[in-house]
């Protein structure tokens, strides 16, 4: 595979946690070629140059800042990622980890500029703006790709070909949570997650949506959600928490909670999971995964993981000894990144030939691994719906999947 130019729009949490040492070990793999690091001023370029934990995984390695490191922190630099973007090669890759309401102009602009794309979870918030990235990247022969990295967990996998096989039977009544830690509040989500951009449901919610639709097949038909109203410690205001019900085609009913607000000194550093209850010929059957405990714990002799007990999750994303230098990442978090840009690097093979491109993204859609505009636009209609309920104090609202252009409607 020809090894890719990687530009990062955004130097936050995922970045550090997940993005940058994904692309840093495909680096020195040979898979990745030059790596640029976008951001609006150099306060978190700084902060991920010198990151302890990245320096010991990744000796030798760094990134190209923009704006440089030395410029001042509180110089904002709004255009600097285009002005990165716009002297790429073509066909190279932008990986877009910006807030949820930046996802649809930096994506745009990146296609715009021929260029494939990886974008965190959600896509975009509006089902027409995933139609028209679909329709842009597919008149280019250009690779979009979403990291709803749990659909490369293995216990995922696995659920999906046992449910797919009829041994799970027909999934009929479930619940899901993911709440993440009460110290989001204090980050700098406390800039923009706010009522007009976004919600828990939204933010996080939206994994185990597509995840239950990753497995089953199922698309949802309608949701309510009721939001939790908060303020940050910077005054700005918020939903700090939601409960919402998604109902899927078949009638089945789906309740998710979310929020910003698992203790900062509990174990889990999270809450999540999924249990979907399900029907055969004549039993029931069950489904039910514990994705915040996976059977590590560590009580430690210091409190550099912010509580002197954890559960562990390596399945997600840890760095580990290996036979190279420094330490390399495992888990699903970097299986995730790994098959988006390798999607990407697929596409390329087929070099100028743009219907052979196109015959690659179709099968790229078909598969379903790796979600897409194409395969994943049920999470577009359900973010959707998810505003104008939670908007609208929980009333139900409709998805339309005979006309989705139509998007979504309050429920009749």
């Amino acid at each position: 595979m020809s090894a890719m130019d990687v530009t990062i729009v955004g130097g936050g949490m995922i970045t550090h946690d997940q993005l940058l040492p994904s692309i840093y070990h495909m680096q020195r793999r040979g898979e990745v070629d030059a790596i640029r690091v976008c951001a609006l001023n150099s306060a978190p370029l700084k902060s991920l140059a010198a990151a302890p934990d990245l320096v010991e995984a990744f000796p030798g390695q760094s990134f190209e800042a923009h704006p440089g490191l030395d410029s001042p922190e509180d110089r904002a630099e709004s255009d600097a990622y285009r002005e990165v973007i716009a002297t790429m090669r073509p066909r190279n890759l932008v990986v877009v980890a910006v807030p949820d309401h930046f996802h649809d102009p930096v994506i745009r602009f990146a296609l715009e500029n021929d260029q494939h794309v990886l974008t965190v979870k959600p896509l975009v918030l509006y089902h027409e703006q995933a139609v028209a990235i679909e329709e842009l990247a597919r008149e280019r022969g250009l690779f979009v790709g979403v990291e709803y990295h749990k659909r490369f967990d293995r216990r995922s996998l696995e659920a999906r070909r046992q449910y797919r096989a009829g041994r799970l039977g027909e999934f009929r009544c479930g619940e899901c949570k993911l709440v993440e830690p009460y110290y989001y509040r204090h980050s700098n989500f406390q800039n923009w997650f706010t009522k007009e951009n976004t919600d828990p449901f939204t933010y996080v919610g939206c994994h185990y949506v597509d995840l239950v639709y990753f497995i089953t097949g199922l698309r949802p038909v309608e949701v309510a959600v009721r939001g939790v109203e908060g303020t940050f410690p910077n005054g700005m205001r918020g939903y700090l928490w939601s409960v919402g019900q998604v109902v899927w085609e078949n009638g089945a009913v789906l309740g998710v909670l979310n929020g910003l607000g698992y203790p900062d000194q509990g174990p889990g550093t999270n809450d999540q999971g999924l249990c979907l209850y399900g029907e055969g010929p004549d039993r029931g059957t069950i489904l039910k995964h514990d994705d915040q405990f996976r059977g590590c714990s560590y009580g430690y002799a210091d409190q550099a993981a912010g509580a002197a007990f954890r559960f562990i999750n390596p399945d997600y994303f840890r760095l580990v000894p290996w036979a190279g230098e420094g330490l390399r990442p495992i888990g699903y978090g970097f299986d995730s990144v790994e098959a988006n840009v390798h999607a990407a690097v697929q596409v390329n093979a087929a070099g100028d030939d743009l219907a052979a491109r196109r015959r690659v993204l179709a099968e790229i859609d078909r598969r379903g691994l790796v979600a897409t505009p194409a395969n994943s636009a049920i999470n577009e209609l359900v973010i959707e719906a998810v505003r104008l309920s939670i908007t609208s104090d929980g009333a139900p609202a409709a998805i339309r999947h005979e006309n989705p252009r139509q998007g979504v409607l309050p429920r009749q």
